[in-house]
């Protein structure tokens, strides 16, 4: 049923580009940057509900932070697409346990962070306000939130920085583009007015936000977790990833699938934080 009526949107807004292209691009990228999920459930907010949290802002957005206080180093958490903090539950309690500074943040548009949309750029944005506020040695990133993660990184260049953790990150953002595409089925007509908008509204055309390239200037020590059996973002691009970040581990999963939230990626972390 999800398949046909992705389907019969695409056709939709196919049939909309002959009238108007920009109109059916512009619905296509609200579609894209609009998630669906990601709102806080009454359990999850138990949870975040033992955490200090503060409101930090970006532009006038509000980011949501969440702060468990420790003595070690300090460990900064962002979730992927349509999630929220409390994604990261198991992994904050086992490094809670060993006594570590945790802060996560609620994305663009998730939790209870403000934004009209989402997008790995103004994810970005928001992970350079926290991190200067909370200045973080480590930095765990799962999906796009890895992806942000090093954008920002690459941007700012932070030097509190020592390790980046990336689970499951897609390393071309072109490819991330194309699948949206593709599954919607958009034609040359939608497609050729979403890269014009992007470059319009990002000052560069999809090929020039690529994780693998940033990764390339890089010099913090890095772990990259992927799952063999991840049907969102393919296992070729940890490969791409692992050969562009110079100083950094690939570790490969088999049947994790894309969230990689279990004990035993919190213990690869955990040994990679510790060494």
């Amino acid at each position: 049923m999800e398949k046909f009526l992705v389907h019969t949107i695409g056709k939709f807004y196919n049939a909309v580009s002959y009238i108007s292209k920009t109109y059916a691009a512009n619905k296509a990228i609200g579609l894209f940057t609009k998630p669906r999920k990601g709102r806080i459930t009454e359990e999850q907010n138990e949870f975040l509900g033992t955490a200090f949290q503060e409101e930090l802002q970006f532009e006038n957005k509000p980011i949501m932070t969440y702060r468990w206080l420790g003595k070690k180093e300090t460990i900064l958490l962002g979730h992927g697409w349509e999630s929220n903090s409390a994604r990261w539950r198991s992994l904050i309690l086992k490094l809670k346990s060993n006594d570590y500074n945790i802060i996560a943040l609620d994305a663009p548009a998730h939790g209870y962070s403000k934004s009209n949309s989402f997008n790995a750029v103004l994810y970005s944005e928001y992970i350079n306000v926290v991190a200067q506020r909370f200045q973080p040695d480590i930095v765990v990133g799962h999906s796009v939130g890895g992806m942000a993660a090093v954008f920002c990184q690459n941007k700012y260049r932070l030097k509190s920085i020592q390790k980046l953790i990336l689970l499951g990150v897609p390393s071309e953002f072109k490819n991330v583009l194309k699948r949206y595409t593709d599954m919607l089925g958009y034609n040359q007509r939608i497609i050729n007015e979403l890269n014009s908008i992007i470059i319009e509204r990002f000052g560069n055309e999809p090929n020039s936000f690529s994780t693998a390239k940033y990764l390339e200037t890089i010099h913090s020590k890095g772990l990259i977790i992927h799952d063999e059996d991840d049907d969102v973002i393919p296992y070729n691009d940890a490969i791409q990833i692992n050969q562009s970040f110079k100083n950094s581990k690939l570790i490969t999963t088999k049947g994790l699938g894309h969230s990689l939230n279990n004990e035993t990626v919190a213990g690869y972390i955990s040994d990679f934080i510790e060494a």
